[in-house]
């Protein structure tokens, strides 16, 4: 598997992504926000976490005007898959790459600490690693993670089965307690939980490995 992680100034987990995704075996290249392309023959494009831009105007939505985004939806659009953890999320709603959009915390503090996910759906290329009903502890640490979207877009996640990852106790207000969600192609995964920082029993658990083991294994069937 061929990845790239974006960099955009106030990302601080880009280097989290990397080294998850190395650890799984992924060829990974960190690419620039400036930079017009991306690298050739990329199998995914992961946009990590961190404050892109200082998170002024709203969270994501400066990035989402940089330059490598265009090729982010680019790459998108000609097939390719994408990760978006917390504000890598942010910039996937931005980009309406994915639906909704992360709103502020519902108790207006930013929140640190490990949650309990349950995982909705194991039909894709992210979750096929897990089984639909698995509890997953997974790190958060967000400010703006309340997930919001009308009715119908929410009966349309649902219908499609695109809800990927629920909280068990939601910690930030999100609607029906989602805490990640897929494109209509299931090519793209957005989620507030960070699961590059759960790769690591010395950080605290490794609920996060299957997620990339997944990744790599899909890309090598393929």
């Amino acid at each position: 598997m061929k990845a790239a992680v974006l960099v955009f100034p106030g990302s601080n987990c880009d280097r989290d992504m990397a080294v998850a995704l190395r650890d799984a075996g992924a060829e990974v290249h960190m690419v620039w926000h400036k930079d017009a392309d991306l690298p050739s023959g990329l199998d995914l494009v992961a946009v990590p976490g961190g404050f892109s831009f200082g998170d002024y105007l709203r969270c994501g939505a400066i990035a989402a005007q940089s330059p490598i985004c265009k090729a982010l939806v680019a790459h998108v659009n000609r097939g390719g898959y994408a990760l978006g953890v917390c504000n890598g999320f942010q910039v996937l709603t931005e980009t309406r790459l994915l639906p909704g959009a992360l709103m502020r915390n519902a108790n207006l503090k930013f929140i640190c600490k490990t949650v309990d996910l349950k995982v909705q759906t194991s039909q894709s290329a992210f979750t096929d690693g897990y089984n639909a009903g698995d509890v997953i502890g997974v790190p958060i640490a967000h400010h703006d993670g309340n997930y919001t979207a009308d009715a119908e877009t929410l009966s349309v996640l649902k219908g499609e089965d695109r809800i990927a990852f629920t909280y068990e106790d939601n910690p930030n207000g999100s609607v029906d307690n989602v805490a990640g969600v897929l494109s209509e192609n299931r090519r793209v995964l957005g989620m507030m939980p960070h699961p590059e920082r759960a790769i690591d029993m010395g950080h605290g658990g490794t609920h996060g490995k299957a997620m990339f083991r997944s990744l790599l294994g899909h890309f090598a069937d393929a």
